[in-house]
């Protein structure tokens, strides 16, 4: 799927020339003339990013930034103005903004820019798949299957499993292995940290969420 680069400024010749610049290097440019008119068309729908203009009428760069982060959109944001302060750059990077660049700014600053947001939007797209995936095969689980599981990724040890769940510890083998295999893990160690990830249990102290 290509990406797309969201380019939101109330400027035309603004969103003319960006979306041109983006085009000329095989970027997908898809212009905005407001805030929220982005935020209407807006889908999580595959890697991309947004250049959003701070100040425009009706809903600013700023406002749009807070209304992605409720909706949990996790699109990175490329700030760009041409009334830039320290302030308002400060306030942008601590809402997580992916970068800010004034205007007038050159054509390789925005592209080197926008190209480093991409590889960190797709990089993150890759990752919450590969966490969907683990978290599928862990709901897929059987009761039993899951009550091995999860003491097992706490670090008890087989004998300790049987005791706790009234089980033989040949049991508790045969239900690790299932576990291991259903979970695609290839070691313990791999096996806890899809638990930590999948949120069954937590880190300090690896204690069932």
């Amino acid at each position: 799927m290509q990406a797309k680069v969201y380019v939101v400024d109330d400027d035309q010749g603004m969103r003319d020339s960006t979306v041109w610049l983006l085009e000329s290097v095989g970027l997908q440019g898809v212009p905005f003339a407001s805030g929220q008119a982005f935020l209407d068309a807006c889908l999580d729908d595959g890697p991309a990013c947004v250049l959003l203009d701070v100040r425009m009428p009706g809903l600013g760069g700023m406002a749009v930034q807070q209304a992605l982060r409720e909706r949990g959109l996790q699109i990175p944001v490329i700030f760009v103005s041409g009334h830039a302060d320290v302030p308002i750059v400060v306030r942008a990077f601590k809402a997580g903004a992916s970068d800010f660049i004034e205007k007038p700014y050159s054509d390789q600053l925005l592209l080197d820019s926008v190209q480093a947001a991409l590889e960190r939007a797709g990089q993150a797209r890759q990752d919450d798949l590969a966490l969907a995936a683990v978290q599928a095969r862990l709901d897929a689980l059987t009761p039993r299957e899951r009550d091995v599981f999860v003491p097992l990724a706490q670090g008890l040890s087989n004998r300790e499993i049987a005791e706790r769940l009234g089980i033989s510890v040949k049991t508790v083998d045969l239900y690790r292995a299932r576990v291991m295999k259903r979970l695609h893990a290839g070691s313990l160690a791999e096996l806890v940290g899809m638990a930590i990830a999948c949120r069954a249990v937590q880190a300090l102290g690896l204690r069932a969420l």
